[in-house]
């Protein structure tokens, strides 16, 4: 293939198709789609493992790139979810009669050709494939060779279904993964109506740089988790623990644990017993390093200045003690990639405080930053969690896979 454009232009042609099948055949799709992934479970799996086959095991995006029973239902059950939310497109924002006789409307309608390029989620093949199909956009699926086989057979299956619904199978493009065709996608204008990437940073930036289609950015996660000094610390190592290991590959993981200074004597300790049972690394700061080592921490290393604001997507964090709540919002506003950060606190004031000034899509007050996520959020599923500030922030969802656009009603009417 030396191009892509009879792909692009199949996915814009087949928008009409979608569009004009009622609401609750689309909903109905989505619920034989979520059937249909069960039913497939082992020969997904089977795809999935050729995948995992050629990645190494020490590879953290190895953890986002399985697809076992669990996730599996895992998927269907949010197809389930995304099928019950209301339809966010066709909905009557505002309505006016203008003095002249014009009835004048804004409604909601699709953002049309939406183009994903993400790395090493299979998920995300179906997630943004359900979340377009409900909200009426077509999709265009730029995966990473990583999870080639797996996303082949999930597309595979989703086009099974849209064709059993006399759907046009286009409005779910998989592209092929030579990255020659990036730059043709991102520079294709006349047939996509906007981009989002899903993955690292440095996918992001490339993105960004090259786009001339307008991005919308799921942005990497650099977050934190400060422990005030009134914090319950029992409550704090429960929260850090969870922050960090329940599912370190994904970007709402804990990346840096801040420590008030009036409390690291006691906090670290504890800390240092829970983690240890799941052999977390920890690069740490100078008093940090030491109250640790004394406490007889095997996984420490000293922090370099590059440990912090770094995504570890691993079984790795870094941690800083600070003298109070202003450092503490300072570190963050030098280093948040604005996604999650969390205080752990009983001080109300403080509390507030750090709510208000910490510039993040989520943020929490005594809660795991894990929480971040539109499933969890009650949004169905995301394509991602945007920590830009425009068209949509924080899980990007369903309700916002719409733009706007005005309908005008007259009879006859001319403007002098």
């Amino acid at each position: 293939m030396e191009t892509i454009q009879p792909l692009l232009e199949a996915a814009q042609r087949s928008s009409v198709s979608l569009r004009q099948l009622p609401d609750a055949q689309r909903q109905e799709l989505l619920r034989a789609l979520a059937q249909h992934l069960q039913d497939a479970a082992p020969a997904i799996m089977a795809a999935n493992q050729l995948d995992l086959d050629k990645m190494p095991d020490d590879d953290p995006k190895k953890d986002r790139l399985l697809l076992n029973s669990a996730r599996i239902r895992g998927l269907a059950a949010s197809l389930q979810d995304i099928a019950r939310l209301p339809d966010p497109a066709n909905q009557l924002v505002s309505e006016r009669h203008l003095d002249n006789g014009l009835l004048v409307q804004k409604k909601t309608v699709p953002l049309g050709v939406v183009g994903v390029i993400y790395e090493s989620r299979p998920n995300v093949t179906v997630d943004v494939a359900a979340l377009c199909i409900r909200s009426g956009n077509v999709c265009v699926l730029r995966g990473g060779s990583d999870a080639f086989h797996t996303n082949t057979i999930l597309t595979n299956i989703i086009r099974e279904e849209l064709r059993r619904f006399s759907v046009n199978p286009d409005v779910v493009q998989l592209l092929p993964t030579d990255r020659a065709f990036v730059s043709e996608l991102l520079t294709a204008v006349k047939y996509i109506d906007i981009i989002i990437p899903r993955g690292s940073q440095q996918l992001i930036d490339f993105v960004r740089a090259h786009s001339k289609v307008p991005v919308i950015e799921t942005g990497a996660g650099v977050c934190h988790t400060y422990v005030e000094r009134t914090a319950n610390l029992e409550q704090a190592v429960a929260i850090v623990t969870n922050a960090k290991v329940s599912r370190p590959s994904v970007c709402n993981a804990l990346d840096t644990v801040l420590v008030d200074e009036a409390v690291a004597k006691d906090f670290l300790p504890l800390l240092a017993s829970s983690l240890s049972k799941y052999d977390v690394g920890v690069y740490a700061d100078p008093l940090a390093y030491v109250l640790l080592q004394s406490a007889g921490y095997p996984h420490l290393q000293a922090a370099a200045p590059e440990d912090f604001g770094r995504e570890f997507l691993s079984l790795q964090c870094s941690i800083k003690v600070v003298p109070g709540l202003d450092a503490a919002l300072e570190h963050i506003r030098e280093h948040s990639s604005k996604h999650s950060e969390a205080i752990i606190s009983r001080d109300p004031i403080m509390s507030e405080r750090f709510l208000h000034e910490v510039d993040a899509a989520a943020v929490y007050v005594n809660a795991s930053t894990r929480f971040t996520d539109g499933g969890v959020f009650g949004l169905g599923a995301e394509i991602g969690i945007s920590t830009q500030k425009l068209h949509a922030r924080g899980p990007f969802a369903l309700e916002k896979l719409v733009t706007e656009k005005w309908f005008v009603y007259g009879a006859g009417q001319v403007r002098e």
